[in-house]
């Protein structure tokens, strides 16, 4: 039954003898068991067999050649798992080398905290034995007379440039040519009295208002200083705090209902200078500078130490992503600064959301993209990217 099967499937053109016809079905029975549908070492070739028909004789396959299965797949797996090893040694290498530079860096940094720790300890303690029974303060001399020394003194270096234009080789790195080449000084002096409202009439008074609050999460007065590594951790979340509060905030603000009434004071600056970071109507300064900021160390507990330096570098931050010039090693903000430019996209600090959202696209197919990069080399972006020529109509 079984050769009579197998054999019934042969396409023949001429007839077989019953002889050759049983010894092909018994040779296939064979190799079908051997097999079992896989061609080991060659055993599963199929045997040729004599044809006889009108243009005479002639050997045949009886069935026709075909790629065996095996070897796809083998092949397929073969070039899968090398991409894989490819990938994971070039991972791997990456990761290795970025934990080795990672522990280089806060070795070093941690041997500098740790050798100057004492030192700065001591000056802590002396800090606090001089304001005690005052600690409100000294967390108010921390929390913002500090970071407005860091703002005004950085400003004050960038608003020569802004209303002198010297020197000269700064203005090279601007960011919209042609802009505020100098600045309006009416514009300038309105602005900086707002800014000094924001400073001393909202932000002081509202962290006077929070130091209770902040005392009974973790006294920000505490007599042990924080160390390195826990700093970090708390950069970290305050960074992605901040983020998340203020784009949202921020594009808030820009809804029709808000915008008109209270952001539009703000993006009266279409070309951003770097002391117009804090220029905004009060009820934005609040919503959207200092809440932003503020609440990462209040969740943290943090120590006045470490709300210092994080509203110090919050500022310089701010005050780079306004500034309108792309400086070599400093960060880039031409994020910030397209915001200003077109209004309806960027609106965060990371551009994590944005991309989430889809609030970068349209910069995205900027020039002005293209040079969001760290500049690592003194050749103004605006000189090697420049800007496509304008077909000319």
């Amino acid at each position: 039954m079984a050769s009579h099967t197998l054999s019934s499937h042969i396409p023949l053109f001429g007839s077989f003898t019953e002889i050759e016809a049983a010894k092909l079905g018994a040779d296939r029975e064979e190799k079908a068991g051997l097999n079992c549908g896989w061609d080991l070492g060659g055993a599963g070739k199929q045997p040729a067999v004599e044809m006889k028909g009108e243009t005479g004789s002639k050997l045949h396959d009886e069935k026709p050649k075909q790629v065996n299965a095996s070897t796809v797949p083998t092949k397929l797996e073969g070039h899968i798992w090398g991409s894989m090893r490819r990938t994971a040694f070039i991972l791997g290498s990456g990761l290795l080398l970025l934990v080795a530079f990672w522990n280089s860096v806060t070795w070093h940094l941690q041997r500098f905290w740790g050798a100057s720790g004492h030192f700065w300890q001591a000056q802590w303690e002396r800090l606090l034995s001089t304001f005690e029974g005052k600690e409100w303060m000294l967390f108010m001399m921390g929390a913002t007379q500090v970071p407005s020394l860091f703002f005004w003194s950085f400003n004050g270096l960038l608003l020569v440039v802004d209303t002198t234009g010297k020197p000269s080789f700064i203005s090279r790195y601007r960011i919209q040519v042609g802009k505020n080449e100098p600045v309006d000084p009416v514009k300038l002096r309105h602005s900086i009295r707002t800014v000094l409202f924001n400073q001393f009439m909202i932000s002081l008074p509202m962290m006077l208002v929070l130091y209770p609050i902040h005392k009974l999460w973790g006294d920000p007065c505490r007599r042990e200083l924080p160390t390195f590594h826990w700093f970090l951790l708390e950069l970290a979340i305050f960074t992605l705090i901040e983020e998340v509060m203020f784009y949202y905030s921020h594009r808030l603000l820009h809804h029709p209902t808000f915008y008109k009434k209270i952001h539009k004071k703000h993006h009266e600056w279409t070309a951003p200078i770097g002391v117009i970071s804090l220029y905004a109507h009060p009820v934005e300064h609040v919503v959207s500078n200092m809440l932003p900021a503020i609440v990462g160390p209040l969740v943290m507990g943090s120590h006045l130490s470490s709300i210092t330096m994080w509203f110090s570098l919050a500022l310089i931050i701010t005050t780079i992503s306004h500034c309108g010039y792309h400086l070599p090693f400093l960060p880039s903000p031409e994020f910030h600064d397209y915001h200003h430019l077109k209004f309806n996209q960027c609106y965060g600090v990371l551009g994590v959301l944005d991309h989430l959202h889809g609030t970068d696209t349209v910069f995205k197919q900027t020039k002005a993209y293209e040079r969001h990069i760290l500049l690592l080399g003194f050749t103004p972006l605006s000189e090697s990217i420049p800007d496509t020529p304008k077909k000319i109509e």
